[in-house]
């Protein structure tokens, strides 16, 4: 099976100072892959490096297909003056341009989308009235609109409901069932244990990439939650030395 995103020898950060170090593997086409790890181990780094937000230090990365991105609520700015309909249909700017004016199709979408989610009749309401569990829903219904092969989400059930982690976890299988590629970053691994069959676990290295039962032994992740929190001034920008191998199964 090929690959929806090849990493290959991938080395991310910030300001010269490596978050993720030497990453090399596949998520393969139609694959449900949850990314796993402490404070600080380059999840969110990774997402921001796969979808093209960050430049990579060293490596590259192939990606095949669009790519729909789901950031962390906490990224999104709740005071801007906007809609939920205006919000979601930001998933349609690759197909209309930044100004383009929506029709009617893309309204319909929209709804479509909004329903989808549970959020019927919210369209019009400004997006500073939502709950931390609606606005999830409304930034969930954007990836529906984008309708995109590969599909990255950044700790997409912090801070809501069980009710809406329900919903979306059988939204996100939904996704999985029509072949898309999904990656998400997580903190729940028992949550991961029981709804995403394969993971990474990083603690900037990668600990394990695997069957999540396999990446997530014990062992595992015992190592990875020894990994100090602290930023490391003294991380190096890019040394092939430094590169692990043990534990990093694809």
């Amino acid at each position: 099976m090929s690959d929806a995103v090849r990493l290959h020898d991938l080395t991310l950060g910030y300001d010269g100072h490596p978050a993720v170090h030497h990453l090399d593997g596949g998520f393969a086409t139609g694959s449900l892959t949850a990314i796993v790890g402490p404070n600080g181990s380059g999840k969110s780094t990774l997402l921001k490096g796969i979808v093209g937000q960050l430049a990579p230090i060293g490596g590259r990365i192939e990606r095949q297909g669009e790519i729909a991105y789901l950031p962390q609520g906490a990224d999104v700015d709740r005071s801007f003056p906007v809609t939920v309909r205006e919000l979601v249909g930001l998933g349609l700017w690759r197909r209309r341009g930044a100004f383009g004016a929506l029709t009617a199709a893309d309204r319909d979408s929209i709804a479509h989308a909004l329903g989808a989610v549970g959020l019927d009749g919210f369209a019009a309401r400004p997006i500073e009235t939502l709950s931390g569990g609606q606005l999830q829903r409304a930034l969930f219904a954007r990836v529906i609109v984008q309708d995109a092969p590969v599909v990255l989400l950044d700790e997409p059930f912090a801070a809501v409901d069980e009710r809406t982690i329900g919903d979306l976890v059988r939204l996100i299988a939904g996704w999985h069932g029509e072949g898309r590629t999904i990656i998400a970053v997580l903190h729940d691994l028992d949550l991961v244990r029981r709804h995403f069959p394969r993971a990474l676990l990083l603690a900037r290295t990668p600990i394990a990439w695997d069957e999540t039962a396999v990446a997530l032994q014990p062992g595992n992740v015992e190592r990875a939650n020894a990994m100090p929190e602290a930023w490391d001034d003294q991380a190096p920008w890019h040394e092939a030395e430094a590169k692990p191998h043990a534990g990093h199964v694809h």
